[in-house]
This record gives C-alpha cells, structure tokens and sequence, in this order.
C-alpha cells in the first residue's frame, strides 16, 4: 500500500514536470514571434523611410502625372497675303481626335471592358469613315495615347461629341483644338507660298522659309482631376498663353500674277513644251510682282502629281512618285538653272560701255560673216547669218554671234569677270525663299579664248531666272542693284506690331549714263529688231530676246528660248523675263516663241498699273505724268562729239550736220542744259557756222490723243511736256504762236 502511494505520488510529480514543460513551449515561441514582429516593423519602417525621402518626389511626380490632364493649345499660323491684302493662305479652326485606350479597360471584368471597346472603336470609324479593324487595333493598343485623326472640320468634332452623351462615354476620347491650313487660290503662286505639313510646319516656299514667323509658339492649360476624370477643388489651373503667328505681306500682286500666269501656260501648251518659268519685277525696289512657273500644282492637295495621268502615276514607285513630287514643287526661276543665250548679251553690251570699249552707234565697229573663228573653231551665228559691218546697236538688234565674240575679246575674260561679279551672278541673290540655286561659271583661271567666247553671247555657263532679271533690273534702275524682295512686311496678330522688311540696295553696278545707253539699245532691238514681236502698242518697250541651244552634255534638255522687256524705256516701271523649255515647234526662237508670250502680258499688265498708253483716249485712265530727264550741257564739244553723246541718250539731234563736225564747236544748245525734257525729245545744236534761230507755228493740239500730239509737235522740232492721260483739253501756248525751235510745250490730258 505504502508502495503504491510512494508511486502515485512520483507520478503526479513528473506528471506536473511535464505540464510545466508543456507550458514553457508557448513562451519560447512569444519570444519567436516577437522578434519576428519587432524585426517586420523595422522593414516597414525602413520601406515608409525609403518611400518618403528616397523615392518621394519620383512617387509624387507619377502620382501628379496620374491625376493632372494637359491641354494644348494650337497657335493660329499667320495668314499670307498678296500686296494690296487679299488673303493667299489662311487658317480655319479643327479638332484632332486622340484616345488613351486604358480608360477603356474596366477592371476584373473582361467582357465588360471588350463590348466598351467594340463600341468605341465602332462609333469612331462610323463618324470619320474611317477602317473599323484600324481603329479598334488602337482601342485595344497598350500606348498611353493613339491618334484616331488630325485636322477634321469642327462638325465632324460635334458629332463625336453627341455621341459621347448618348453613349456614356465620359473619359479616354480626346478632342483638342487645331488648324487646317487653306489656299483660296489653288494653285495661284503655288510655287511662290509653299505649304504646310500634317504639324502646321511650312514644308516650301514662303511656307518654309517664314515658318518661325508665321506658325507661333503654343499654349496649354493644365488641370488637376480624380479617377472619376472629376476636377480636384482647391488646385487652380496653370495656363500657358498662346501666341499666334504673324500675318505675311508679300510684294506678289494677283492681279499681275494671274496675268502671268494665264500667257505663260498658254505659252508651254501652244509651243509643246516641257516647262516655262516668269518673273515681273519693280526694278526701283527690287520687289517681286509676279513669279510663275509651269506645270503648277493646286497647294489644297500638294501631293497630287499634276504632270502626269493617274495610270501613269499608278506605274510608278514610291520612290519615283517622291521624285516626281519634288520636281513639281520646284520652282525653275530660282532653284534651277539655265543657260541664257542671247539675253545675257545686254550683261556685256553694259560692261563694254561703261568701260568705253566702244559705243553704242560707231560705225562699222563690228564685222559678222556668218561665224567666228576661235582657236580653229567655227561659232556660227543664227542660221548663219551674215550681218556684216554694224554698230553696237545693230549687233544686239540682230543679236548677232560675232560681233558679242569680238567685243567680249576686247573686255577680255578678267574685266569680264569683275561685272559679272558686280551685276550679281556669282552669289545667291537672297531672295526669301528656300531652295536659290547657285551659278555654273567657268573658273577664271580655265577661261581661254573658246570659254570667253561662248560666254560673250551667253552660253555654256548657267544662271537662275532671278539673277539675270535682277541684273537687267539694275540696267532699268540707272545702274543700281536691288536685292530682290518678296516679303515686305510681318504683322504681330498679337499685338499688332508692323515689321517692315526695307528695300536694300546692294551696289551701284553702272553709270546712269551707261544704264540708258543700253535701255536706248533695247527700244532699238524691239522697233527695228529681232525682238518685234514683243512690241505693245502704244507703249515705249525695250526688249532682248533669248535663245539657247541645248547644252552638249545634257541634248535631252532642248532649247531655252526667252525674252526679257522693260518698260516704259525711258524710266522703267517693270521687268518681265519669260524663259520656254524645250519647245517642240519648228524654228525654236525667242524672238517668235517667248517674246510674243510678254507682249501680251504686257497689253494687260500696263493698263492695270496705271501706265498710260500714248495713244490712250480712255475717260477715267489713271492720271500719269510724264517721265523726264535732264539735258546735258553740249556747249564747247565738237559737233560730232556732242551728237554721239545726245543720240546715246536717246535723244534726237537738230543741226548737227557740218563739213568741219570734228572740229567746230556747239555755241548754244535749245532746250538749255538743265532743263527737264522727256527722253527722246528734240535738241537743237548751234555752231558759228549755223547760229540762226528757226521759228514754227504752234498747232492746236485740242482734243487730240498723246500720240497725235508727239507726232505734230515732233514735226515742228517742237518738244513736249504732259500729265494725265487721254486726251488734250489744253496747252500752255496758244495756237498759232510762233515760237523757236526746241522749245517745250506742255499739255494737260484728261
């Protein structure tokens, strides 16, 4: 019993030993889990740290990107206008539809978020035409922002906007403001303008080269909102101001321009030719007033090829088509060249004269058999051509080969050279527009007699269109070059500041002198020349004509025939150059292709100035007043001296004939020198051996035309001065007063 007890109580003992081991367990693993707690709050805490001081400003930075909703706003690209201020490009307001296609997931509901898209990608396709299978392929797309369509008229946008109400979709379409570029003329100075790009970028022409000026800089507003695309209170907008693009004037008159344009494409269709290029220009400022070339494009859809069928565009590459394109939108008076022919011939007629190689009226100053003969070699003239003993004037009347041989042997290619220079062919004349091609000329140093020649009748070397007008233009302007203007002033839309772009003259080339002499050599070459039929009439026309063989490494090129014209000669308003390429008819001349081509621009263009015609009878013309000059004093020349000097002028001589004309001298001169007389008035030359005075009768010149008034007082050796246009209504003196000759009577037209 004692035993049993003894056992009992051993076993309740390690019995309670091991409820006491039992117990201890639990704390061990307190003290486990606490130190798995203390060591998870130290990584949280070290996580919280890095967050808040480490990555903070990242985590803020995506946080405000997530929840803030920038809006640009488009500039409005500047408008262009021609120089009286009709609109030649502008810009209409349109929207450009993007989408974020996240906004179209609906989360932990995939069929939900597939039916959203179908309809979305539906509802776009329908309202913009566009393909479904496109359009839903950007719905689904995983970029933050696809865009559905750029530049669609505002209807379209309001459409869209419709359906977002009817259909509830509040989020994930985009519709921002744009503009759309339009040309209210189509293809008007098409090569002149230019056109933008899908960004509103210029690509060409005015377009491209005053982008800066013209496209602005744009705005944004930026908006803080929620999830629920709901605008956060408290956080105000940021708004960033638009600033719009300037408004373009250019120096381009539609009126002169269309008239251009409609000759020079009859021009190239009736000739069968490849191309043809125009200019008119100001030459007292240097400003374009026209610049065309043929074929054009329609600027509302510059990539169309207009030079070909739509079956032989289809055959082409993309690469040729690009080819293509860029020869389209090439404009031939400044980015390409040509070889002038017999045009330039004016460019060294000039530089023979102011260097006083020779003169204008020397006799038998040249001697033509037909060719030339240059180092062995044979340059013939036109058709070959024997012109025999000329003057200067008579060698560009019949624009003849070698006597230009024989003159420019005697400037020699060095003098040659420094005019060249001067007159601005070796330089890009900077024009304003993109692309000015620069001038092909032989090197100095490799001119021989050949290169000299060939150059002195203007061929074998290439210019642009613009450079040989330019240079004419100074030969108008009294020997000063103008840099060409096509731009002549910007206005800030904004704030309404002017700009204006100055005329610049870039040098004095010629004398005066020198500069009417050659004017006085083209009236010749249209009167009694091979230039006719670039005769207006009633209008005092200078002109040249121009035709250039094919260059012998390029023959598929053809001939460039052209014709340049100055008017009124006298103090020159206008310059036209027309270059034709590669004319398919018979007997290819400037004088029968090109020049014809100018008159009738012409016809139209003098009235539209306001340059009245001397036989004008027309009630209502525009009041013009005549042109004058100067007389130079004559007094102790030589007779013969001082009848060379006023023919050069252009005047007409009295009295100059003597058996001792190299010796005697002028003792008086009527009109005076210093008096102001229009070009080719009468001066009356006395000498000791003829001093009488010869008195006329006055006619009436009431109601007579300009012209019948020129001729009756020409007949008497009576001048003229007059205003206005139309006809006479009176006259300083009377009828039937007996006056001297040379004297000056001035009318008053209406």
């Amino acid at each position: 019993m004692f035993l049993v007890k003894t056992l009992g109580k051993i076993k309740r003992k390690n019995y309670k030993k091991k409820r006491m081991e039992d117990k201890a367990v639990p704390a061990n693993r307190i003290i486990i889990g606490t130190v798995f707690i203390i060591l998870l709050f130290v990584c949280l805490i070290g996580r919280i740290a890095w967050i808040q001081f480490v990555s903070g400003s990242n985590l803020k930075e995506l946080a405000s990107r997530q929840q803030t909703l920038n809006k640009i706003i488009s500039p409005k690209r500047g408008r262009i206008y021609d120089a009286s201020g009709k609109p030649l490009a502008v810009s209409a307001p349109v929207d450009t539809i993007t989408i974020n296609p996240s906004k179209f997931i609906i989360k932990n509901k995939p069929e939900e978020t597939a039916a959203l898209q179908e309809k979305v990608a539906k509802g776009l396709s329908e309202i913009f035409n566009l393909d479904y299978e496109t359009v839903y392929a950007q719905v689904k797309s995983t970029k933050s922002i696809e865009t559905i369509i750029k530049k669609v008229e505002t209807e379209y946008a309001d459409k869209l906007v419709t359906w977002m109400k009817d259909n509830k979709v509040t989020s994930g379409i985009n519709i921002d403001e744009d503009n759309k570029r339009y040309y209210p003329y189509d293809n008007l100075a098409a090569h002149v303008i230019g056109f933008t790009g899908a960004e509103n970028t210029g690509l060409y022409g005015v377009e491209y080269e005053w982008n800066s000026i013209l496209q602005g800089t744009s705005g944004k507003i930026v908006t803080t909102k929620d999830v629920n695309e709901s605008e956060i209170s408290g956080n105000a907008d940021q708004y960033v101001e638009v600033e719009n693009g300037s408004d373009i004037y250019l120096t381009i008159d539609v009126n002169i321009q269309m008239i251009v344009e409609k000759y020079l494409e009859q021009g190239v269709t009736d000739n069968g030719a490849r191309a043809g290029s125009a200019i008119a220009m100001n030459p007292d400022t240097g400003d374009i007033l026209a610049m065309a070339t043929y074929p054009s494009y329609n600027l509302n859809s510059p990539s169309t090829i207009t030079t070909m069928t739509e079956e032989e565009v289809e055959a082409l590459t993309k690469e040729q088509r690009e080819t293509k394109r860029q020869e389209m939108w090439s404009d031939r008076n400044f980015s390409s060249t040509y070889e002038p022919g017999s045009t330039f011939k004016l460019i060294v007629a000039a530089t023979a004269l102011e260097e006083s190689i020779t003169g204008v009226d020397i006799a038998n100053d040249f001697n033509c058999n037909g060719y030339a003969e240059v180092e062995d070699r044979q340059i013939k003239c036109a058709n070959s051509a024997v012109h025999g003993r000329q003057t200067l004037r008579q060698a560009l009347g019949n624009s003849c080969n070698s006597a230009m041989i024989q003159l420019g042997q005697r400037i020699g290619a060095t003098t040659l050279y420094k005019y060249l220079r001067a007159f601005g062919f070796f330089e890009r004349t900077g024009v304003g527009i993109v692309g000015e091609s620069r001038s092909n000329f032989h090197d100095l140093s490799k001119v021989g007699p050949v290169e000299l020649a060939t150059t002195s009748f203007g061929q074998r070397f290439e210019i642009t269109p613009l450079q040989l007008i330019t240079a004419v233009s100074a030969i108008a302007n009294d020997g000063k070059l103008m840099k060409p203007r096509i731009v002549k002033q910007y206005i800030n839309t904004d704030t309404k500041t002017i700009t204006e772009i100055e005329t610049t003259e870039v040098r004095k080339v010629i004398s005066e002198d020198t500069a009417k002499q050659v004017r006085n050599i083209m009236k010749y070459v249209v009167t009694d020349g091979g230039g006719r039929y670039g005769k207006v009439e009633g209008y005092s026309i200078g002109g040249k004509t121009g035709t250039s063989e094919p260059s012998p490494s390029h023959p598929e090129d053809g001939y460039a025939v052209s014709f340049i014209s100055l008017v009124p000669v006298e103090d020159p308003e206008i310059v036209i150059l027309v270059v034709i390429y590669n004319p398919s008819t018979e007997n290819p001349y400037g004088s029968k292709i090109a020049a014809p081509i100018v008159a009738n621009m012409l016809s139209e263009i003098l009235p539209y100035m306001g340059i009245a015609s001397e036989n004008s009878d027309t009630k209502g013309a525009v009041t013009t007043i005549a042109k004058t000059t100067k007389v130079p004093d004559m007094r102790n020349k030589t007779l013969t001296e001082a009848k060379k000097s006023l023919e050069n002028l252009g005047f007409k001589v009295v009295n100059a004939e003597s058996t001792k004309a190299n010796s005697i001298l002028v003792t008086e001169q009527v009109p005076a020198s210093g008096t102001s007389v229009i070009d080719g008035s009468t001066i009356i030359l006395y000498t000791e051996e003829n001093s009488v005075r010869t008195s006329v009768t006055v006619p009436n010149l009431i109601g007579k035309p300009l012209s019948e008034a020129k001729s009756e007082l020409a007949g008497r050796n009576l001048n003229i001065n007059y205003s206005g246009s139309g006809k006479v209504v009176s006259q300083d003196i009377p009828e039937g007063t007996s006056i001297e000759q040379g004297m000056i009577i001035t009318l008053k037209l209406e």
